[in-house]
Formats: C-alpha cells, structure tokens, sequence
C-alpha cells in the first residue's frame, strides 16, 4: 500500500488517499482507498472512506507520491512496485536522487546535424516578406 498520495482531481481540491500499487502506462485510472480530504475529514460525496474507489485518468491533473513511498511499497510487497520492474528495462534508467525512471534518448543516426543545423536556419527571402507584411 502506498500511504498518503495526494490525487489532484480536475475542478477539486486536492484528495488524500492510498494507493493499492504505483500507476503505470498500462492503467486506465487510479485504484485507491482511505479517501480523505486533505484535512483528514470525509468529502460530502463519500459515503465510507474505507470503500474502493476508482479514478479515471482523464479526471486526474496530476498525482503526488511521497518520496520513498514507492520504495517503502517494494520493501514491503516482496515482489518490487511497477517503478522498481520498470526500471529493469535497458531503455529506462534513474537519474541521481530521483525516485522515479526517465526514457533515455536515443543516439543520433548518421545525418542528424544535418536535419538540426536546418531547423536552426530561417530563409531570408521568408524573413523580407514577413517585415513587408
């Protein structure tokens, strides 16, 4: 279980809850219980704070996990959280004193200057009819 995760819910206050386990890309919502306020009380629209809940994703602005919270999750379930298996994976590494994975970027293919040093460039003939405008 995942204590004291603050769900940022669209148009709300900010909740308090518990998470069964970490979010991943997989899920469609957010799977929680011991729904609270942020002050501790019962929100009017919940009739037991024990209850279930679900939440979909597209609800949600944003969720705060409390650091170490995941890792204290994996010591306790034995079996790792998603964050821990996800970081096994060659394509996704942890940055120093950060608690959760980032993608790391691809190495440039051969001709990849070539495609930025365009961008980076502007046609005078466009920048002339742009001031004539």
């Amino acid at each position: 279980m995942i204590r004291n995760v603050v769900i940022h819910v669209a148009n709300e206050q900010p909740l308090l809850t518990d998470l069964f386990d970490a979010p991943s890309p997989a899920d469609v919502g957010l799977l929680c219980t011991n729904l609270r306020s942020m002050d501790g009380k019962r929100p009017v629209f919940v009739d037991n704070v024990e209850n279930t809940f679900f939440f979909p994703y597209h609800v949600i602005r944003f969720v705060e996990i409390p650091v170490g919270a995941i890792d204290r999750h994996a010591a306790e379930s034995g079996a790792g959280g998603t964050m821990a298996r996800a970081v096994r994976d060659d394509s996704i590494e942890l940055e120093p004193g950060s608690r959760l994975p980032m993608v790391i970027e691809a190495e440039a293919g051969p001709g990849a200057e070539d495609e930025e040093s365009d961008l980076g460039e502007i046609d005078e003939d466009f920048l002339r009819r742009i001031r004539d405008i």
